[in-house]
């Protein structure tokens, strides 16, 4: 997986009180994949981390989308769709191909 698409997965569950134990848990990777990733994301403004002064547990964070963060997640969105429909169009160019190469039909065909 590319880092804009883990980076997009993070930026999908970050809103609120979580630890990154919980994001890991979610997106399927490891926390320290997420540690490097967030602290990226904060570094380059996308993600804002904040402690939660009351909590009992002084490691909970509270992770915000910055502006710069939304606009990002927007674009990282358009680009993971664009991909897709590219990734898409050549699976259906293939199939088109081998139905003709071997002149086969499909079995939605053959009821």
């Amino acid at each position: 997986m590319q880092n804009s698409e883990i980076d997009l997965l993070i930026l999908k569950s970050v809103g609120g009180a979580t630890t990154q134990q919980t994001i890991a848990s979610e997106i399927g990777y490891s926390v320290g994949k997420v540690n490097f990733v967030l602290k990226a994301l904060v570094k380059k403004g996308f993600v804002k981390a904040e402690r939660f002064a009351t909590a009992e547990n002084k490691n909970k964070y509270r992770y915000l989308l910055t502006e710069e963060g939304i606009k990002e997640k927007i674009t990282l969105t358009e680009n993971f769709i664009e991909k897709k429909k590219k990734e898409y169009d050549q699976l259906q160019a293939d199939l088109e191909k081998y139905k003709a190469q071997y002149k086969c039909v499909s079995r939605g065909d053959a009821d």
